[in-house]
């Protein structure tokens, strides 16, 4: 593999895993396993892909004495290095592993998003036309991929990624560790969950005496419900899965009123395709209406009232969605 093309297949890789990345944290279905699978293996490959990159170019650069660039370059790989370390290690470490108030998946996650623009700022100003090849390279590169030197090499790196991920996934068996498909590590069933925010920003404050959610849009008629005439609408129960892009997943009992009947309630257009659900913070998320009719306004969890850290007086509950559409302190409810 030239320089050029490990360059090339560096900048894919970065970009591959922060694009998978992203994604997962809405990926809460089973359906979308394949998603965090994909993402895993690309770490593999750029794991190797960046051992051969220092190998070949660190010699190079003390060499030629070029510290300016060596400096920077050592930045980029360091920020990788901690980025997959960070995966590596939670997924082999058969424990949910924290670092003061963030999880090693949080951090692994933000140093992943800071790497992106690092690789950039490293390409742009002599190896950013090395992405760019020429119509020539372009028209022989079908060739160029069947060649036997290019399916030795992409094999290679394939073999070494599946063995990267899955020794790290059996070693995490072997300390008797539990995930679910998205990575997250499973905590005692039927609890209330842990208080999170997405920033770490606090808890807001919500006067519970004069707290109404107002229904609007594509309604009969604009309406607010105070949390007894919430209530009032028929509460029921739901256990479900919270799903927290930090790393944690916990399947408790939810108490709530279903979001379908304060829809009805509110006398809802036959035609409405999109709910959307805000929070007093403005945090929000998009429904479409058939997932609308399986999310609950939940009052209560795990036997209790809900606590203001969790999200009281309501929070939405989005079966097959992770945490970041549940949506705390839910104020708001726009259907288009």
């Amino acid at each position: 593999m030239t320089n050029a093309s490990l360059d090339r297949l560096l900048a894919t890789l970065v970009l591959a895993m922060a694009a998978t990345g992203l994604l997962t944290l809405w990926a809460g279905s089973p359906d979308a396993g394949w998603l965090f699978t994909v993402h895993d293996l690309l770490a593999g490959a750029l794991a190797v892909a960046i051992g051969i990159k220092l190998r070949r170019s660190l010699p190079k650069a003390i060499g030629g004495r070029r510290w300016g660039r060596l400096a920077f370059a050592l930045a980029v790989s360091f920020m990788a290095v901690v980025a997959l370390t960070g995966g590596i290690l939670w997924v082999g470490s058969g424990e949910l592993l924290t670092v003061g108030r963030s999880t090693v998946l949080t951090l692994h996650a933000w140093a992943g998003l800071v790497l992106v623009p690092l690789v950039i700022l490293h390409l742009l100003p002599r190896r950013w036309r090395l992405l760019r090849p020429s119509v020539g390279g372009v028209r022989k590169l079908p060739d160029r991929l069947l060649s036997r030197r290019s399916l030795l090499a992409g094999g290679a790196l394939g073999l070494a990624s599946i063995a990267l991920w899955g020794g790290a996934s059996f070693v995490d068996r072997l300390r008797g560790g539990a995930r679910r498909f998205t990575g997250s590590r499973w905590l005692p069933a039927g609890a209330v969950p842990p208080a999170t925010t997405f920033f770490g920003e606090p808890t807001p404050s919500v006067d519970l005496a004069v707290w109404r959610v107002l229904i609007r849009g594509r309604v009969a008629g604009a309406r607010s419900f105070s949390l007894a005439e919430l209530r009032a609408l028929g509460e029921t129960d739901h256990v479900a899965v919270l799903d927290c892009t930090s790393g944690w997943a916990i399947e408790t009992p939810w108490r709530g009123v279903p979001l379908s009947a304060v829809l009805s309630a509110a006398g809802v257009a036959d035609d409405a395709a999109l709910v959307e659900v805000h929070s007093v913070t403005g945090w929000g998320a998009s429904l479409s209406m058939e997932e609308a009719h399986k999310c609950v306004l939940a009052t209560g969890v795990a036997g209790g009232d809900l606590p203001l850290a969790n999200g009281a007086p309501c929070r939405l509950v989005v079966p097959d969605r992770r945490g970041l559409d549940w949506v705390k302190w839910v104020a708001d409810v726009v259907v288009t």
